[in-house]
């Protein structure tokens, strides 16, 4: 069974810190690229961080770069966004999406972020 479970959400203050975790199982993780998404509701979904399936390249949305930094670790199926200096333009639901070359992909349930003070 195909599973890609994030976790590490939660609440954290302006300038906090979160490290998001996306675990996989039932497919070949080290074959996928990962994709970080989040979205707000009533708005639309936004590419956040990209991690390519050996970790050898990573690329990031503008406005995260410098904060937020993309990992992997194929031996443990595992891969993680972490986030720092967050602000509240931050919050959203975090989503993790594994894509094959072939564009076949996976997507996660999501992980709510909320940066208040």
């Amino acid at each position: 069974q195909v599973q890609l479970v994030e976790s590490g959400g939660g609440l954290v203050q302006p300038g906090g810190s979160l490290r998001l975790s996306c675990a996989a199982s039932g497919f070949t993780f080290s074959n996928y690229a990962i994709k970080w998404y989040r979205q707000v509701p009533g708005k639309e979904r936004e590419l956040v961080a990209f991690i390519s399936s050996t970790g050898g390249y990573t690329n990031y949305a503008d406005s995260m770069k410098g904060r937020f930094t993309a990992s992997r670790d194929n031996g443990k199926n595992t891969a993680h966004l972490q986030m720092k200096n967050l602000k509240p333009d931050d919050t959203a639901m975090y989503y993790c999406n594994a894509i094959a070359p072939s564009g076949y992909e996976y997507w996660g349930q999501g992980t709510q972020v909320t940066v208040s003070s």
